[in-house]
């Protein structure tokens, strides 16, 4: 069974906020720490624009 985790990543108008690789950083980290990428979808919106998104990824879930 796969387990899901999001993080949060905020846009202005099309262009993410704070440093231009924000989603990038993120994608790599979540993925040295063993998730994989699994896509992305709106969580905010404000006129229009998307304001955030919520990055998703997945892993194998450990045996219990």
């Amino acid at each position: 069974m796969l387990e899901y985790e999001f993080e949060r990543i905020a846009v202005s108008k099309g262009v993410f906020v704070g440093k231009s690789m924000d989603h990038q950083d993120a994608i790599r980290s979540w993925a040295e720490a063993g998730w994989r990428y699994a896509g992305w979808v709106p969580a905010t919106q404000s006129n229009g624009f998307i304001t955030t998104i919520d990055l998703i990824f997945e892993r194998e879930q450990a045996e219990e």
